[in-house]
Parts: C-alpha cells; sequence; structure tokens
C-alpha cells in the first residue's frame, strides 16, 4: 500500500481540509426524521458543534473516498443506506482502506453506535476479491456484513464502491449467523437477509445454476426459522444474463427456474393486502455480470405486529412482469414491480430494476438519456399516490425526492456520462452507485432500482388481525 505521507495524499488533504465538512460527512438526504428520531443526536449534534469550534471529537482526518448518505429515522432506530466510491488512484487495497475508513467515519458520527449489516461490493477485478474478503475480516471482526462480491466495475474508473446499510444498536439486536445471513430485530420487526453464489461449472446450466441459487437462499433462511415466502425482496447478479444457451438466453433460464422454484408459494400470505385473491411475488432486480456466475441475496421480513401490511405495486405504464406473452420468456418473471411495506405511519417501498419499458415494448432504442429518462419516470408513476391508493394504500404516496438510494446500472460505458447528467437532473441528491452492467433485453441501455421511505398518514388499521409469525 501507498504511504499516507505521499505528496499527492497531502496535497488532497489540503485542498479538502479547506472547510470543515472534511470532517463531518455530511447526508445527502434526510427522511422520515418526524417519524421517529430526531435529525441528529445529542452526540451528532455536540460533533458538530465541537467541529465548529475547530475541536474534531473521535474523527479520523480526512478521506480520499467520495460519499453519499441517507439517514432515515424508522421509529426509535436510525438507519443508514451509504454509498462510497474511492478516488480511481492508487492500488486496489489503497482504495478499498479509503472506503471502509469512509464508512466507519460516517458511522461515528452519528450519536450513537451503529452496525453495518449487509454491504454489496462492485468490483472491477474479481482476482481482488480474496484481498479484500481478508481485509474486511480484520475491519468487522466477528460482525462481518452479508456481503456480495460483483463482477460489476463502477462506471467511473473505481476499483470498487460499496453500498452498505447500517443500523443504530441501541434500540435493535443484530445476530449475525454466518458470513451469508444476518438478523435485524427492533420495534417488534425481525428482517433478515441472506445470499448465496453459484460458481462455473463445465456442463452447468443456467437453469441448474439459478435452481441451486435460490435452493441454497432457501436452506439459509431456514437456520433462523424464516420460511422463504417471507422474503419480500430479491436481489439476482446473473453473469452473462443475454448470453445464447441451448437455443434461448441465460435470462429466460433463470426465469423458468424461478418459476418452477416459487410454485406452491404464496408470498406474503401472513402481511400481505389483499389483491382480490390475485398472486402476489416480492420485487426483484435481475441484472448482468461479467462472467457466468449467479449471485443472489433476499430480505424477508416476520412480525407480530398488526400495523404492518405489504403492498405489492403494479405500475400503470407497464406489464406486469408476469403477465409477459412466451416471446420474452417461456416462463414469465415473477416479480412485483415495487414492494411497499406499510409500517405504523411510515412506508418503506423496495423499488424493483426498471427500465425503459412501457407496457411490454422498449421504447427510445439507442438513445440513453430518453431511457434514463423514461426509466424514472416509470418510478416516479410506480410510487406516486395515486398507485399507492389504486392498491389500496390510501394516505400515502412517494416522490423521487424521498429515495434513500439508488443503483443506476449501465450497459455501455460510453454512456454512463449522459446517463448520470439525466440522473442528476431528475433526482437530486440522492446517494447512487452507477456500474457497468448488462439489461436483461439487448436493446434495454439502463435499468434503476431504488428504495424510498415515506410517511403514512393513514395508518393500517390497529384491529386488522394477523397470523402469528
Amino acid at each position: 500500500m501507498s504511504s499516507p505521507n505521499s505528496n499527492g495524499a497531502k496535497q488532497a488533504v489540503s485542498t479538502v481540509c479547506a472547510a470543515p465538512l472534511c470532517y463531518r460527512l455530511s447526508a445527502s438526504r434526510r427522511l422520515l426524521e418526524g417519524c421517529g428520531i430526531s435529525a441528529a443526536g445529542g452526540g451528532e449534534a455536540k460533533a458538530a458543534s465541537d467541529s465548529r469550534n475547530g475541536e474534531i471529537p473521535n474523527v479520523p482526518e480526512c478521506l480520499l473516498s467520495r460519499q453519499q448518505h441517507s439517514v432515515i429515522g424508522v421509529e426509535k432506530v436510525r438507519r443508514l443506506a451509504l454509498m462510497v466510491t474511492p478516488h480511481p488512484e492508487g492500488e486496489f487495497l489503497d482504495q478499498a482502506w479509503e472506503a471502509f475508513s469512509t464508512i466507519r467515519a460516517i458511522l461515528r458520527q452519528q450519536g450513537e453506535p451503529m452496525a453495518v449489516t449487509a454491504q454489496t461490493i462492485y468490483m472491477r477485478d474479481m482476482a481482488n476479491a480474496a484481498a479484500l474478503q481478508r481485509l474486511m475480516e480484520g475491519f468487522y471482526g466477528e460482525r462481518t456484513p452479508v456481503t456480495i462480491f460483483l463482477p460489476q466495475p463502477p462506471c467511473d474508473g473505481a476499483a470498487l464502491a460499496i453500498e452498505a446499510w447500517a443500523v443504530g444498536t441501541r434500540q435493535s439486536q443484530i445476530d449475525y449467523h454466518g458470513p451469508n445471513l444476518v438478523s435485524v430485530s427492533y420495534d417488534g420487526l425481525r428482517w433478515t437477509q441472506a445470499a448465496a453464489t453459484a460458481a462455473v461449472r463445465a456442463g452447468y446450466t443456467a437453469y441448474e445454476q439459478s435452481a441451486e441459487v435460490f435452493e441454497a437462499m432457501r436452506q439459509e433462511l431456514s437456520k433462523t426459522g424464516v420460511a422463504f415466502d417471507e422474503v419480500a425482496r430479491t436481489w439476482l447478479y446473473q453473469g452473462g444474463i443475454t448470453v445464447p444457451e441451448e437455443g434461448t438466453e441465460r435470462y429466460r433460464e433463470l426465469n423458468r427456474a424461478r418459476t418452477d422454484f416459487f410454485e406452491g408459494m404464496h408470498f406474503g400470505r401472513r402481511l400481505s393486502a389483499s389483491r382480490n385473491g390475485s398472486v402476489s411475488y416480492p420485487a426483484s432486480t435481475g441484472i448482468g455480470t461479467q462472467g457466468l456466475g449467479l449471485a443472489a441475496t433476499c430480505l424477508a421480513l416476520q412480525t407480530q405486529r398488526k400495523d404492518v401490511r405489504l403492498y405489492p405495486l403494479e405500475n400503470p405504464l407497464q406489464t406486469s412482469s408476469f403477465d409477459y406473452a412466451q416471446r420474452f420468456s417461456i416462463k414469465s418473471p415473477k416479480f412485483s414491480r415495487a414492494m411497499a411495506l406499510a409500517i405504523g405511519n411510515y412506508v418503506t417501498t423496495w423499488i424493483s430494476g426498471t427500465a425503459s419499458i412501457v407496457d411490454s415494448e422498449t421504447v427510445h432504442i439507442g438513445d440513453i438519456e430518453k431511457q434514463t429518462d423514461q426509466t424514472l419516470t416509470n418510478i416516479e408513476r410506480l410510487i406516486d399516490g395515486d398507485n399507492y391508493a389504486r392498491h389500496g394504500l390510501a394516505g400515502s404516496g412517494s416522490t423521487l425526492a424521498d429515495l434513500a438510494k439508488v443503483r443506476v446500472y449501465v450497459k455501455r460505458l460510453e454512456d454512463f456520462e449522459r446517463c448520470r447528467a439525466t440522473c442528476e437532473r431528475r433526482l437530486g441528491p440522492v446517494p447512487v452507485i452507477y456500474a457497468h452492467g448488462d439489461v436483461c433485453r439487448p436493446d434495454l441501455l439502463v435499468e434503476i432500482e431504488a428504495v424510498a421511505f415515506s410517511p403514512l398518514h393513514q395508518p393500517v388499521h390497529q384491529k386488522q388481525e394477523f397470523a402469528p409469525v
């Protein structure tokens, strides 16, 4: 690793440290603070005051990594969505250490103990994964979060980028059950995140690979008494997503395996709002990576609270994915366009991977700016108040300003700057990571996913009955 006292580092420090924000890594967005914790705990407020007075309490010196993070006041528990990308200079371990140190600095300024529970790491070269794993083990120790390493290079040339979720530990219990399984409990809610991967093997089909990963996630969840039909959100990272295989495409075979695995499952049977008997599936992202491997994570919820409901959302601008014609996939993709979770007086909405599709057809073929704009418009319509009400969730609604974090997957690197400019114009200062990843159709140039937090002005009725977990 290069020395922190090199001339380049000195120059960067002297340039950045001119402003107090060098030491106080400001949040890009603060959401739901009226619904729970205050905007800044006593510790954070005091630290900000000390910073203005020239005293920097327990905060490391300036770091090189670029960061954006959102602070979400969820009832009594503070949550953080962090996006950290080191500057694309220096050796891999230099960049990795800067990124983790930046995460540590953000956690330490929150005024309460925080712990990272899950992270996604976008890698330029997967040959560095073993070294990064060792660094993580030293950094996190026994509290190593569920981590997925993705062969999806950051679009800006960095060796890696990290998306992490953290939670305050004063009012929550976090159980690290192993490298692929973590559970977080607070306010009568128990969240469980599981991960699984499948390597490339000779003669191993995309269908077999996908079936193995779904079964591996099911087995991980079962270790903590969680059934797969309690999953609300999945992420599927498939190498060679549009590569032909046995007369079809690998993504279509993933859809076939997913359909077969979901057969007979009743998602959200304990918590879902009625959809007049119609089927419900988790929100999901299916996105391409380099190579031919497969990685996946899923997020499940258990609770006995009577003010909690799941609302699978479909988009008025788009055909539901599970109703696609067979020309798109022999067995259609089984996911909801979004999953809204009403808890007390707020709503969390997981927005599935969204692209420039109207009805079921790709629009604005070849135009990255128009495709990006259409994708964001699709997200806007998906989460607006009219669509929430259409699905039985009256009294709420989200806008792009309610997004806590965004992932943007760009198919062609030459489109990155124009895609980013469109996103910045529409989204403003939201934490975002841009990754170079293929999309599930050859004519789609960009895919975007996000999570939103918004107030609920007509909370779920307290007298509704729910089956025990």
